[in-house]
């Protein structure tokens, strides 16, 4: 499809500037499903309206439902009319839909995955994308075994000459470590690592990205990051919706496996690694690594010292009542499975040495947001004592989503004759600051897998370390179920998770 941008630009922002993504054909294994049709395809065409896509690009739908080009193109274009960040203009949307065409094969027919070669052949000589193809695995993960192994035996994984091949895996990466390390391995015998994308859409988040840049690039912060000058670190994500239609997965997941797993240490790790040797991916890649590494095993009766699990009963949510996890259709009426955790997580290495990240998620809690809140330590008293007025600890708090930002918290006199001290706010928003909407993070996702830029992406040993620091804490689940704590919807979650912090002398931060 034609860059329609009149502002494309050969460089795009980003840690580093890198060249526009080539020309290639993407290929949406599942694409009858939520994924591609809530995130996905909105994507692409925010992309296409911001003159980002690369100048010939395809995009080919495989699943097993029976449908034309036509009906298919038209279901995109209604979902992305809904679920797309900007307006759609219908003569864009024609314009990127001509690149969109699907192909009906089931995932164990290997015929469909050879005239799925075929096709992309065709599409090669008549669009110009090079024979550079592109493979998102959105399917259902018990499907991506046979997927891949169809991908090998039809040729499509190895790159035609001058072109390439790689694949995008969804998460879940497995759901333990033998499983995560059973699917690395079935990936590498079809994909090379350098070819291989695991994608985690938080890392895709602009404030995410953002955390380096603050770190790295303000000496303010930097010098202070570390256990002299901050006292802990918060990590939260809240969300006041329940298990909704997603029972069967819960029920096997939690939220450990969930969302601690994947979103929330990743997030640890780029709060706590060391400053990178350069901006490749391998250098930023190898310091979150070092930080899987350097995490202090929970096992054990440390796991029933330092990780809350509980699950919400009955309660309301915005004024509305809502039924107990258990009460959920297609759960377990004695279901253990957690829908909130919260732990106490040590970095056991120089820069963090005493500090503890207390992470906490949760579904059913009043508010939805993601966010990290560093604490710092608290000024020696004397100066204020005599006035009895107490002073606040700074907080810098890094806001994931939804309202994408920085704030700092510090103390300030108020206006007046008598000395009072408040506690004030310096706000960054990236809505207000520049003027412009924050990409979703699946645009980013799909232009850097487009451009060859694993930097967002998790590698083989990441994945496999934090599996084995959340295996070890299931481990210790596994012997014992009278740990369950329970907490109202519209709720903070269980006092449990409130005692666990208050040892450490402080609260939760409300979001």
């Amino acid at each position: 499809m034609p860059n329609t941008s009149p502002t494309a630009n050969p460089l795009r922002e980003g840690l580093t500037g890198r060249a526009q993504p080539e020309p290639c054909s993407l290929v949406i294994f599942g694409a009858s499903g939520d994924l591609t049709h809530r995130k996905l395809v909105p994507a692409l065409y925010n992309l296409a309206a911001d003159g980002a896509l690369p100048p010939a690009i395809n995009v080919v739908g495989f699943a097993r439902r029976d449908k034309t080009d036509e009906l298919f193109r038209r279901e995109l274009g209604e979902a992305a009319r809904k679920y797309s960040r900007q307006p759609v203009v219908d003569a864009l949307w024609e314009s990127f839909a001509a690149s969109i065409c699907y192909h009906r094969s089931e995932f164990d027919n290997l015929s469909g995955y050879e005239s799925l070669a075929k096709l992309l052949n065709e599409l090669d000589a008549a669009r110009g994308t090079c024979g550079n193809r592109l493979f998102y695995l959105a399917a259902a993960p018990d499907q991506f075994e046979v997927i891949l192994e169809n991908l090998s035996r039809s040729g499509l994984n190895k790159p035609v000459a001058g072109g390439w091949s790689r694949v995008i895996v969804e998460k879940p990466f497995g759901n333990d470590l033998p499983s995560a390390r059973h699917l690395n391995d079935l990936v590498e015998g079809v994909f090379p690592e350098k070819e291989t994308y695991r994608i985690d859409h938080y890392l895709g988040k602009e404030t995410a990205q953002n955390i380096m840049v603050l770190r790295f690039a303000n000496a303010l912060f930097e010098a202070m990051w570390n256990a002299r000058y901050i006292d802990h670190v918060q990590i939260t994500a809240s969300e006041p919706l329940g298990v909704e239609n997603r029972a069967g997965y819960y029920e096997k997941s939690g939220a450990l496996r969930d969302m601690v797993q994947n979103h929330l240490l990743q997030l640890l790790c780029l709060t706590a690694m060391e400053p990178p040797t350069g901006l490749d991916a391998d250098a930023i890649r190898d310091e979150k690594v070092k930080v899987l590494r350097s995490l202090r095993p929970l096992e054990g009766d440390d796991v029933f010292r330092h990780v809350i699990r509980a699950q919400y009963g009955a309660g309301a949510i915005n004024g509305k009542r809502v039924v107990a996890y258990r009460d959920e259709a297609n759960v377990d009426p004695e279901s253990t499975a957690e829908t909130y955790v919260a732990l106490q997580v040590n970095v056991d290495n120089w820069r963090w040495a005493g500090v503890p990240f207390f992470v906490r998620v949760g579904k059913r809690l009043p508010k939805a947001g993601t966010e990290i809140a560093v604490h710092f330590k608290s000024v020696p008293p004397v100066l204020f004592k005599a006035t009895g007025e107490a002073v606040d600890d700074n907080v810098l708090v890094i806001r994931i989503q939804p309202d994408e930002g920085v704030s700092l918290r510090m103390s300030a006199k108020m206006p007046g004759s008598s000395l009072r001290i408040e506690p004030v706010k310096m706000d960054f928003h990236y809505g207000t600051s520049f003027g412009k909407a924050t990409p979703e993070a699946y645009e980013r996702l799909l232009l850097d897998a487009m451009s060859g830029d694993p930097t967002l992406f998790a590698r083989r040993d990441e994945v496999e370390e934090a599996w084995k620091f959340v295996d070890a804490i299931h481990a210790a689940w596994s012997t014992r179920s009278d740990d369950l704590a329970f907490y109202s919807a519209g709720t903070w979650g269980p006092t449990e998770a409130e005692e666990l912090i208050k040892r450490h002398g402080t609260t939760w931060r409300r979001l």
